[in-house]
């Protein structure tokens, strides 16, 4: 039986409940949904990347980027991605940013398929991704 391996990037602090930000087992990765946190500063409390759907955006997608490279994936290896919105009104502004970023990453691999849902998050929070990866 393959262990499974917790998650935890440097730029991440401790998940608030009892979860792990990624979990590895054997070649398959699944990260925990991710928000548009800023990176963890000591003594600091985890704060939203700003007000802005491309500010939380871009940086959720760092955010799940970090988690997949700690358990030794990429986005070629992604072959799904979930996001939950805040707000319907915000999809065509989304998938603008999205498919920006994913120009920007060079994948040599198709595309991951992608699912997005309607949520509702935290105060604040407007963007939450969640990413499959197998490796190997």
């Amino acid at each position: 039986m393959t262990d499974k391996i917790a998650l935890t990037p440097k730029t991440h602090t401790a998940p608030p409940a009892k979860f792990s930000h990624g979990i590895r087992k054997g070649n398959i990765l699944q990260t925990a949904g991710q928000v548009g946190f800023l990176p963890a500063e000591e003594g600091r409390a985890p704060v939203p990347a700003g007000p802005t759907l491309r500010e939380q955006t871009l940086q959720t997608l760092a955010n799940v980027k970090a988690v997949l490279e700690e358990g030794g994936a990429g986005w070629d290896d992604v072959v799904m991605i979930r996001v939950y919105l805040t707000d319907v009104a915000h999809f065509p502004e989304f998938n603008e940013i999205y498919d920006r970023y994913f120009e920007e990453q060079a994948l040599t691999q198709p595309p991951a398929a992608r699912t997005t849902v309607y949520v509702g998050l935290p105060p604040g929070l407007l963007i939450e991704i969640d990413a499959l990866a197998v490796l190997g």
